[in-house]
């Protein structure tokens, strides 16, 4: 029987299918010929009591910002948004302000799938082809942090 994860082949450069748009056939790309440039991803309306998570802040100053919008700040509920890497830090950024409160703060969370958009320009501008786009899912996630009303 053979072994099908030969350790071997890992550091040959694969190929990959690039699309330039949703109709056209596969495009063979030589990953050596053109650089990624990831773009931005398409942000929600900017609210007030909105708060993005990344991997680049620190976890510590991120915290401290929520807690401030729901302490200090005079906000019933922030909604904490996640992307990719950085869904685990969201979760737990929510986790603390819920344990924190004693429990007085309530969770709702919903996911969803963002598509995102990668330029690849060629390495050598006058060798290459011209420069292409790539689309992708990523996975996020949307926690609502809040007061629930006095019954």
């Amino acid at each position: 029987m053979t072994d099908l994860r030969n350790p071997g082949m890992s550091s040959i450069p694969q190929t990959a299918p690039v699309h330039t748009d949703s109709t056209s056939p596969a495009v063979e790309m030589d990953p050596v010929e053109y650089t990624l440039r990831k773009r931005l991803p398409r942000k929600l309306p900017k609210r007030r009591n909105d708060v993005y998570v990344n991997m680049k802040t620190d976890f510590r100053a991120q915290l401290a910002r929520c807690q401030k919008l729901l302490e200090g700040g005079g906000h019933r509920e922030i909604c904490v948004h996640g992307l990719g890497l950085a869904i685990n830090r969201a979760i737990n950024i929510a986790l603390q302000l819920q344990a924190s409160s004693q429990g007085a703060l309530q969770l709702a969370a919903n996911t969803s799938t963002v598509e995102l958009v990668d330029d690849l320009e060629p390495e050598d501008p006058d060798e290459a082809g011209e420069p292409m786009t790539r689309t992708r899912n990523n996975s996020a996630i949307h926690i609502k942090v809040f007061y629930p009303d006095p019954q």
